[in-house]
């Protein structure tokens, strides 16, 4: 089966490196903090372009702690794209926000800059660089932050806020052996108020203060985890340049019916996905492609609007709903051969065919 991620093939181009890294936390017995999560946040901050990286323990959280850092407080809205994982905007309800649903630019599944929902109650812009895009956003009255979970391996870095969350889920171009994340800034202040935030507020052992008016909480990147993405941080050059090779031989070697979503320059490739013709089954293709032994993904396949949770915040955003009907993923990862390449072009080439010939049923 050609998956869309061989998290057991990863690991073993550093496997060298990650175990030992694992043991010595182990013997050493400092799990939580410690130098090994200060090497791996400087070499987290260094590779993003920022001054700091705080370490929590999901990328969740990063944009729940991101979002408090810059002021957003119940009852304040928070303008999050229609394209995005369901996190961008659950992050916001976490803590008592309001998302406000805005739809994606004619081109490409971002914000449109030219029409961003902005009012007076506005208190942040999400700005989700999706798939390694850069979300691209100009000088605003307001906050921006970005949700940079897919853009690790950007050549230049990718930013555009004053704050930034990063998610170190596996599967994420720069992953884990598990739940992480960071939050990013520049401001030593802001890096401290983080650090209070995700250590319950205390600025001294046990006395706990509010910061800002939030109490804190306990979100900390464990030792483990820091270990291992600092062994995973020598391989992120060169796994970024198999997924453009990748890329490049899908955007040469795919049925012109597909049709190709732009990338700038500095695109890491964290997922290559592409749009079907419109009318087609994706199902009937997913379906064909995984007969063949090819796994396929949809990111997403419903705009946040469409998202039952959020359905009090739902707004008309038609651009992101047609995008969601037709899009799909192909694997892109650097554990994939010429070969598979290959494989996958004539699976979906294939599936197509298969599918237009036979209408789709009522």
């Amino acid at each position: 089966m050609i998956r869309m991620a061989d998290l057991a093939a990863r690991h073993a181009r550093v496997a060298a490196e990650v175990e030992p890294a694992v043991l010595a936390v182990l013997r050493s017995g400092r799990y939580v903090g410690g130098p090994v999560v200060d090497a791996a946040m400087a070499g987290v901050a260094k590779h993003f372009g920022w001054g700091h990286a705080v370490g929590v323990n999901s990328g969740t959280d990063a944009l729940i702690y991101a979002l408090q850092a810059v002021g957003v407080r119940p009852g304040d809205e928070v303008v999050v794209p229609a394209v995005t994982f369901f996190a961008s905007a659950g992050a916001v309800c976490r803590i008592g926000a309001v998302p406000i649903i805005a739809d994606v630019r004619p081109d490409l599944p971002l914000l449109d800059p030219a029409a961003l929902p902005i009012t007076a109650r506005t208190r942040a812009v999400m700005a989700v660089h999706l798939y390694g895009e850069r979300c691209d956003l100009p000088a605003l009255s307001v906050p921006i932050v970005d949700d940079a979970a897919q853009v690790a391996g950007a050549d230049p870095a990718c930013r555009t806020g004053e704050i930034a969350a990063v998610s170190f889920y596996p599967t994420k171009t720069l992953g884990a052996a598990g739940d992480g994340g960071c939050v990013l800034t520049d401001s030593p202040g802001v890096a401290r108020k983080l650090h209070l935030l995700t250590h319950h507020g205390m600025p001294t052992p046990y006395v706990a203060e509010a910061i800002d008016g939030v109490v804190g909480a306990n979100s900390r990147l464990d030792a483990i985890q820091a270990a291992v993405l600092h062994a995973h941080l020598g391989d992120l050059t060169a796994r970024v340049a198999a997924r453009r090779a990748h890329a490049q031989t899908y955007d040469q070697e795919l049925p012109a019916s597909v049709e190709r979503i732009p990338r700038w320059s500095g695109h890491p490739v964290h997922q290559y996905v592409l749009l079907l013709p419109p009318g087609v089954d994706r199902d009937a293709v997913a379906a064909r492609m995984r007969a063949q032994a090819i796994e396929t993904a949809v990111y997403y396949p419903r705009s946040l609007s469409a998202q039952p949770a959020l359905a009090a915040f739902a707004r008309p955003t038609p651009r992101a709903d047609a995008f969601c009907a037709r899009c799909l993923a192909l694997p892109v990862h650097e554990g994939l051969g010429e070969q598979e390449v290959c494989k996958v072009i004539d699976g979906l080439t294939q599936a197509l065919a298969q599918t237009v010939r036979e209408p789709r049923r009522a």
